[in-house]
C-alpha cells in the first residue's frame, strides 16, 4: 500500500469515527467500530469539539521546506546550467557541490543526505558519468575488435587437433 493510500485510508477511518461521535455513539463503541484505542477516539473527540469534523482531516507533518517551488525551478535552472558555468572543472555534480550552491545562492546550508533527498523529491536521480576518452575513435575501436582481436586471441584447442608444440 503506498503512502498516500495509507493516509486516505486512515483519514476515511478517522471521518468515520467523527461521523459516529456526532451521532451520540459512545468513545468505547466508536474504539470497537474502527479499530482504534479509546484514548486516540477521546483525542478524536476532542478535536471535534475545536474545530469540526474538518479537523479530523489529514495534518501537515514534519518541518516545513526550505526551498519553496519557486527556489527549486532556481536550483534546477542553475544545475541544468552545468558545474562548469558555477566554476568547477568539470560538468560532474557532486553532493557537497550541490550543497555549496545551495548555500551560495539561498543562503541555508543542507547536508549531503539532505541534498540528496531533495533531488529525489524533484525527480532527479544519481548519475554515474562513463569513464570514455574525449578522443575515442567509435569506428577505429569497431575495426579493431572486428579484425584485429580475433588474430591476437587464442582459441583453446578442438579435440583431435594437434598442438602446434
Amino acid at each position: 500500500m503506498k503512502r498516500t493510500d495509507k493516509a486516505t485510508e486512515l483519514q476515511r477511518r478517522r471521518r468515520k469515527a467523527g461521523r459516529l461521535l456526532l451521532k451520540g455513539v459512545t468513545q468505547a463503541e466508536v474504539a470497537r467500530r474502527v479499530g482504534v484505542s479509546r484514548a486516540t477516539v477521546s483525542d478524536w473527540n476532542r478535536r471535534i469539539e475545536h474545530g469540526g469534523i474538518a479537523s479530523l482531516n489529514n495534518r501537515v507533518r514534519g518541518r516545513p521546506a526550505r526551498l519553496d517551488a519557486a527556489k527549486r525551478a532556481q536550483l534546477a535552472e542553475a544545475l541544468l546550467a552545468g558545474a562548469r558555468s558555477h566554476g568547477y572543472a568539470t560538468e560532474l555534480w557532486t553532493l557537497p557541490r550541490i550543497a555549496k550552491l545551495i548555500e551560495e545562492r539561498f543562503g541555508f546550508s543542507y547536508s549531503t543526505s539532505q541534498v540528496s533527498r531533495l533531488l529525489a523529491a524533484m525527480g532527479w536521480s544519481c548519475q554515474r558519468p562513463e569513464k570514455r576518452a574525449l578522443q575515442r575513435d567509435e569506428k577505429a575501436i569497431a575495426q579493431w575488435k572486428n579484425k584485429r582481436w580475433p588474430a591476437l586471441k587464442k582459441t583453446p584447442l578442438r579435440s583431435g587437433e594437434p598442438s602446434s608444440s
